[in-house]
C-alpha cells in the first residue's frame, strides 16, 4: 500500500506517533524464524520491489515523512554535531545528493521534481515547500552544506563510508534517530571499530565476512538487510547524547502497559556504491510498531514471543532489554498457542 504523508506527530514528550492500519500491514517484520541469531543477512536491494512495500524503491517515503523531518529539525537544533562531513567527503556528499534526488523524483513525482541543465540543477520538494536552483558540485550555491541539505529531506539516518586500505571508514553522516550509538563518537572509525561493542558477532566472524562483501559492492547493485531492537515509547532519538531523556523509560514498563509502551524498532539498512567518490552510502531507515499493533498479526505475535523467549543473555544486555524483557515475554505469551 502506498502511504501518503499525514500531519506531524511527535516522537517525544506526548508521543502522538501512531501507525495507520496500512502502515502496520507494510511493516518490515524482521524475523524469518522462531529464533534470532546473528548472521550476514544481506540480500540485493533490487528495485522496484513489491508494490507498496518498504522494499519498492531505494528510498521509502511513507505517512511519517513530515513527522520525521520535524523531529530531525528539532534534533539538529539541539545538537548540530549530529550532522558532519570530513572535508575529503565533499564529493561523496554530492554523490548522495544526486542519488537521492534522482531516485525521489523518479519514484515519487507527485512530491518531488528535478530539472537538470548541465551543472545547473533545480530541485523541488513539495512536501517541505523547498524550491532551489544550484550548481551541482558547488556547495556555496546551496542554502546548507550538502549532507545537511539532503539529509533534512529524506527519512532515516545516513552515513557515508570512505573506502580505503581495504576497509570502510565512517567519515560523514546525518544521524538523528540512532539506536544507542553516536555519530560524533564513531566518526572516523573503521568498520570493525564502529561495530566493536556488538557481542557474539565478532567471535562468529560475522563482521569479517560482512566487510569482505561490502567492499566488493559495485555501482548500481545496492544491498540491504534488516536490523532490530526494542524501544520504550515511540522515541526516534535514542542516542547516548540524550540518554538522560530516555534511559529511565526502560523502568516505566509494567505488566499493564507493555502493549502500549514497548515498540519493535526495525532498521532497513541499504548500502549503495557511489559512482564518483567510490564511497558507500549507508541508509538506516527506522520503523516503529507498538506491541499492541504488532499482535494484530497473529503470526508476528507468536514469533515475537518465541524470539524474545530464546534470546541469548548477551543480546538481552546489549540491546538494553534487561529491565523489561521478562515482562514483554510474559505479555506476548498469551498470543502463542504453544506456550
Amino acid at each position: 500500500m502506498r502511504m501518503s504523508p499525514k500531519p506531524v506527530q511527535t516522537f517525544r514528550d506526548d508521543f502522538t506517533y501512531s501507525n495507520s492500519p496500512g502502515a502496520v500491514a507494510r511493516f518490515p517484520f524482521p524475523f524469518p524464524e522462531d529464533e534470532y541469531r546473528y548472521s550476514v543477512n544481506i540480500e540485493p536491494h533490487v528495485t522496484p520491489g513489491p508494490e507498496g512495500s518498504v522494499f519498492e524503491y531505494l528510498l521509502d517515503i511513507d505517512e511519517h515523512y513530515l513527522s520525521e523531518m520535524a523531529e530531525r529539525a528539532i534534533v539538529l537544533e539541539e545538537n548540530p554535531k549530529r550532522c558532519l562531513a570530513m572535508p575529503h567527503m565533499d564529493l561523496a556528499c554530492w554523490d548522495m545528493i544526486e542519488r537521492c534526488m534522482t531516485s525521489l523524483a523518479a519514484d515519487y513525482p507527485e512530491h518531488f521534481s528535478l530539472q537538470v541543465d548541465g551543472d545547473q540543477w533545480t530541485w523541488e520538494n513539495r512536501l517541505l515547500n523547498i524550491h532551489d536552483t544550484f550548481t551541482f558540485g558547488d556547495s556555496s550555491t546551496l542554502p546548507l552544506p550538502p549532507m545537511e541539505y539532503m539529509g533534512r529531506q529524506v527519512q532515516g539516518d545516513f552515513a557515508l563510508m570512505d573506502q580505503r586500505d581495504g576497509d570502510l571508514f565512517l567519515d560523514a553522516g546525518i544521524v538523528t534517530c540512532p539506536a544507542d550509538w553516536s555519530l560524533a563518537f564513531d566518526a572516523g572509525m573503521s568498520f570493525s571499530e564502529w561495530h566493536g561493542p556488538v557481542p557474539l558477532a565478532h567471535e562468529m566472524g560475522v563482521f569479517e565476512r560482512a566487510l569482505k562483501y561490502l567492499t566488493a559492492i559495485p555501482v548500481g547493485r545496492p544491498v540491504r538487510r534488516l536490523n532490530w531492537t526494542l524501544t520504550v515509547n515511540a522515541r526516534m532519538d535514542t542516542s547516548p547524547e540524550t540518554y538522560p531523556n530516555w534511559g529511565t523509560d526502560r523502568a516505566s514498563v509494567t505488566a499493564d502497559n507493555v502493549g502500549e509502551k514497548v515498540h519493535l524498532r526495525v532498521e532497513l539498512q541499504v548500502l549503495d556504491r557511489m559512482p564518483r567518490s567510490n564511497a558507500l552510502m549507508f541508509s538506516i531507515r527506522t520503523y516503529l510498531i507498538s506491541f499492541d499493533d504488532l499482535v494484530t498479526n497473529p503470526d508476528w505475535a507468536r514469533r515475537m514471543h518465541r524470539v524474545l523467549k530464546t534470546l541469548p543473555p548477551e543480546l538481552i544486555e546489549y540491546k538494553g532489554l534487561g529491565r523489561y524483557h521478562d515482562l514483554a515475554v510474559e505479555w506476548l505469551s498469551r498470543f502463542d498457542p504453544a506456550n
